[in-house]
């Protein structure tokens, strides 16, 4: 008796076929990935009342760049690292100079895009010269003298020669430091996308193979 072994289709081509949609699976996983991580941690930013501005400074990124790898890889990143590290740690901010580190009140009123101003650059803009008042046993303020409040409730110059409505506002309280509290988790956020991996290649693999034959050919 004799027997034959045959293969089809040939065993290097089937196996080149698998590698290729190996390394599609694992690149289209981790774009995917990476997506999901990054939308989870500006989820996070807004929801601990940080701001669209700030939340929609994560990026992220699949490398590589073009093409497929085995060893695809996803980057989640924040483009203002220092304050969302700040807010995901908690962290004690004292002033560069060591000085103070002067808070706006809601007097003070925001530069354009909600910027806050430093005292320097608010008496610029509404010229009005601050004066410091000192607090014994109280952080000490920066006022504005015979200032007048608008409809907005914003400390502005007053222009009134009889003194009529003319106020001293509080513009910035002057405290040695300010500690944030820990407001986000993202290393939570992380593990979860991590843990996720091998499934989402998993999942992205099978999905090709509901579409045999693969479009993996290459040349």
């Amino acid at each position: 008796m004799r027997l034959s072994i045959k293969t089809s289709p040939d065993i290097a081509e089937a196996m080149r076929r698998e590698v290729l949609a190996g390394e599609k699976a694992t690149t289209r996983a981790m774009a995917n990935v990476g997506t999901d991580l990054k939308l989870a941690w500006r989820r996070q930013i807004n929801g601990a009342g940080l701001g669209t501005r700030l939340a929609n400074s994560v990026r992220s990124a699949t490398y590589p760049k073009s093409g497929e790898s085995l060893r695809a890889a996803a980057l989640v990143w924040s483009k203002a690292p220092k304050i969302v590290s700040a807010h995901d740690q908690g962290t004690t901010i004292r002033s560069k100079n060591g000085f103070y580190l002067a808070i706006p009140t809601e007097a003070a009123g925001r530069a354009a895009g909600g910027r806050r101003m430093s005292p320097g650059e608010w008496e610029r803009r509404r010229g009005i010269r601050l004066r410091f008042v000192y607090r014994r046993g109280a952080p000490s303020l920066l006022v504005a003298d015979k200032a007048r409040m608008n409809k907005k409730g914003l400390a502005v110059l007053s222009k009134s020669k009889t003194g009529r409505n003319q106020v001293t506002a509080p513009i910035f309280i002057l405290v040695p430091q300010v500690r944030l509290r820990k407001r986000l988790d993202l290393e939570r956020d992380a593990d979860r996308a991590l843990n996720s991996v091998p499934s989402a290649i998993v999942a992205q693999w099978v999905e090709d193979r509901t579409k045999w034959p693969p479009n993996v050919s290459r040349s």
